[in-house]
């Protein structure tokens, strides 16, 4: 365009701007005729001229007199792009204010916070422990943030803070001033049937993910209660139930019974409390949980050195009263510290480590409170089980239950000047041999291990004493002990990555070998064990058979020497997998199941990885027979899970919707009938991936070139059905729509009978599943009231 005509322009939409309404007029003039259009290009349109608008929206123009000025007039129109009520063009009104705002926060965040953060924020300041509220002028009960305000207001700041995703310290430091207020709506929720969950759940997260560790733990700290960083919900403010599902925050009412002000300090403190472990739970993956218990435990530490030095009686009897307002502080820091650390262990304790610096900053932390201030009395007995507990775990690392490296050692190196100091300092002999025993295997490296430290691991490891370090280390890491218990530290994360690089290395370890079983790992077995592990090579079928179901039937009884040998167990069952004679690898795969039922963390995730990924060198069909009866493993190991199967859930299905993509028909064919029995196992814990199922059946139902995989497909959605029965309707409430109209595809355009049979036999299901929904049966009930 001409320059004068692009002048023009600028000037009247510069006018039009500044005007009242004038922001949202030119956001819908601008994107007028965008957002219904599919495809990668509209969408792509679509975020261009949304950034277009918010560089128009963030640049004063020049008739405006001041920066200020401009930003007093466009700031409140911005924010009520927020609360666009037109579905078809909230999400690109959205998507204006949010860039809009966090434009302008990077380039004026002075004028950005006052005139736009503090207005969005302002319900959650309005209530906040650092707000000058003159409560004395108001009555119980007033109102002070009314419900549709504080809704709206948490879901304006999930929308610019975790939707818009900038973690600039303006937005975090302004977030920070009301994060106590936003976890006393989570904890709130958290007791409460309330919509306000979810996403203040999400700010949580959002925020702690953000910051840097040492700024989240003492965020976490403030949110117990342990610090005054985060500013909390005024003592005087209450949050009250909403007609609508949300919540009001109200002007508590004063509770003249003594007791009974005591009672509600106390269960507001533990539901806080365990409102923060249950935050903590979803943070496991990243540590957080790990290093929040590992701050707790030294904040105990402190509380117990505080206490020797209060142990002296005050020497000026005018400062009695100081000192007992202190005394009284400090008890009660005690009794918090106290309770966040009982409840830690008891909701997280499980998995709280993810790695040995964390496992080595706990034992420190346990050493320092031994070493500061050693119990007395009647909690002599407790820290002494304490201090086994946490040299017993250094013994055991060193045992030879995990594979150490040198960088490894590095950090247990860490420790050498506290257990030596307790070598020197507690009073009892054992322990104090003991550290110095500990002290010497980390400096040389396991190298020069003496005798109590490999007594120690097995005493841990429930081991008999002769085993020694050789039998400490033929147990996995991440396996269970032969008495059912778990090995004291799995050495990466527990999410599903991690579970696929364990598999990945082990499938590399389980490659087949020659008939003749390698001797060094057979050394450990005895006579009879050996010589099964030597006929489960025979040449002849009926043989190697026999000594497969003799193996399965020692797994079954629970035998130790079987149940220590594992791994080799796995890689004989495995090989013998691929055998062509049927009474072998059907002996073979109810081996596998037996195994993985015992020790399913361990073993599930060898199978999904062989699953998704054949071994390399064999042929194509070869390499789909073997996963179609790895397929048969698995469903065993489901069905005996039973309920328990739902912490494998993802990675089962997965496998199962990658198994339903090969190029071989009928390993599609056996991935879908896998996956259908898993969902009809699974019933109302399917969540969220239901969407994922839905939409690879509906393509293979609509797509495959083969019979046998579409009526695989349709299959599913029968067996889907029935496993959820009356539970249909809240499930899959999103896709039952979906469903049913692939359903009526199926039953009027498939060509083959079988599908269309599954099809009809689908609908009916659904039919009898909605009558009962729709018109419950009646019942006669007889009440029998007795009048006053």
């Amino acid at each position: 365009a001409p320059a004068w005509l692009r002048r023009l322009c600028g000037h009247l939409l510069s006018e039009r701007l500044l005007r009242p309404g004038g922001v949202q007029a030119v956001v819908r003039g601008i994107m007028e005729g965008t957002g219904g259009g599919a495809g990668a290009e509209a969408a792509a349109l679509d975020w261009k001229k949304c950034d277009a608008v918010a560089k128009i929206l963030a640049s004063c123009p020049q008739q405006c007199l001041s920066l200020e000025d401009y930003y007093r007039q466009v700031s409140p129109q911005i924010l009520d792009l927020l609360h666009i009520q037109d579905k078809v063009a909230a999400r690109q009104f959205q998507r204006v204010a949010t860039t809009t705002l966090l434009t302008m926060a990077r380039e004026h965040p002075q004028l950005a916070e006052r005139h736009l953060l503090q207005p969005l924020l302002s319900p959650l300041l309005r209530c906040s422990e650092a707000a000058e509220l003159a409560v004395e002028n108001l009555a119980a009960g007033t109102v002070l943030v009314p419900e549709a305000e504080l809704g709206s207001c948490v879901e304006d700041v999930l929308k610019v803070y975790v939707v818009g995703n900038d973690s600039s310290s303006l937005l975090l430091g302004s977030l920070q001033s009301v994060l106590g207020v936003v976890f006393s709506l989570y904890s709130f929720a958290k007791q409460n049937v309330s919509y306000l969950r979810s996403p203040c759940q999400e700010i949580l997260l959002w925020f702690l993910e953000k910051v840097d560790r040492e700024q989240s733990l003492a965020v976490l700290g403030g949110l117990a209660g342990l610090s005054s960083l985060v500013p909390t919900l005024h003592p005087q403010c209450q949050v009250r139930v909403g007609s609508e599902g949300g919540a009001a925050i109200v002007v508590e009412e004063t509770i003249s019974d003594e007791d009974e002000a005591l009672y509600q300090k106390i269960s507001s403190e533990q539901c806080h409390v365990q409102s923060l472990v249950e935050l903590l739970s979803h943070c496991q993956k990243s540590g957080l949980a790990g290093d929040f218990f590992i701050h707790c435990l030294k904040e105990l530490t402190q509380v117990a050195a505080e206490d020797e030095v209060a142990l002296n009686p005050p020497v000026e009897p005018e400062g009695s009263l100081l000192e007992l307002e202190q005394d009284q502080a400090r008890q009660g820091r005690k009794l918090l510290v106290l309770q966040l650390v009982a409840t830690l262990c008891e909701s997280v304790s499980d998995t709280v480590f993810t790695d040995i610096v964390q496992v080595q900053e706990f034992v420190a932390a346990v050493l320092q409170r031994v070493c500061a201030s050693p119990a007395r009395g009647p909690g002599a007995a407790a820290e002494a089980q304490t201090l086994a507990m946490a040299m017993g775990l250094v013994a055991t690392l060193l045992g030879g239950a995990v594979q150490l490296q040198s960088s490894d050692f590095s950090v247990l190196k860490r420790l050498v000047p506290l257990l030596e100091e307790l070598s020197r300092t507690y009073p009892e002999p054992l322990t104090q041999e003991l550290a110095s025993d500990l002290s010497i295997a980390i400096c040389t490296h396991g190298a020069c291990a003496p005798s109590t430290v490999g007594t120690t691991a097995n005493s841990v490891l429930g081991k008999k004493p002769g085993m020694g370090a050789q039998g400490a280390a033929s147990i996995p890491s991440g396996a269970p002990s032969p008495k059912g218990g778990r090995a004291p530290l799995q050495r990466e994360h527990s999410g599903p990555s991690a579970h696929r690089e364990r598999s990945e290395e082990q499938g590399t370890r389980h490659k087949p070998v020659s008939p003749t079983p390698a001797p060094c790992a057979d050394s450990l077995a005895p006579a009879g064990l050996q010589e099964l592990l030597v006929s489960a090579y025979d040449p002849q079928p009926p043989a190697r058979a026999a000594a497969l179901r003799h193996l399965a039937n020692l797994i079954t009884q629970r035998d130790p020497e079987a149940l220590g040998l594992q791994e080799k167990l796995l890689q004989v069952f495995l090989e013998n997998l691929q055998h062509e004679d049927a009474f072998v690898y059907l002996s073979a795969i109810q081996g596998i199941a037996l195994l993985s039922i015992e020790y399913p963390e361990r073993i599930l995730p060898v199978l999904l990885a062989q699953y998704e990924s054949p071994a390399q060198g064999t042929g194509d069909t070869m390499a789909a027979v073997t996963r179609m009866k790895l397929g048969e493993v698995l469903m065993r190991v489901t069905r005996a899970l039973g309920d328990m199967v739902f912490q494998h859930r993802e990675p089962l299905i997965r496998a199962f919707l990658r198994g339903a993509r090969d190029p071989d028909g009928a390993l599609r064919a056996s991935s879908l009938s896998n996956l259908g029995e898993l969902c009809q196992h699974l019933g109302f814990q399917l969540g969220s991936i239901v969407q994922e199922v839905t939409c690879c059946v509906t393509a293979l139902a609509r797509t495959d070139p083969e019979a046998e995989v579409r009526r695989a497909a349709v299959h599913v959605v029968v067996l889907l059905l029935r496993g959820l029965s009356d539970k249909v309707t809240e499930v899959l409430q999103d896709v039952l729509r979906d469903l049913y109209r692939l359903l009526k595809h199926v039953v009027t355009a498939e060509r083959d009978g079988a599908a269309a049979l599954h099809a009809r036999l689908a609908l009916e299901e659904l039919d009898t599943i909605m009558r009962r929904v729709l018109f419950p049966p009646q019942t006669l009930e007889k009440k029998i009231v007795v009048l006053p």
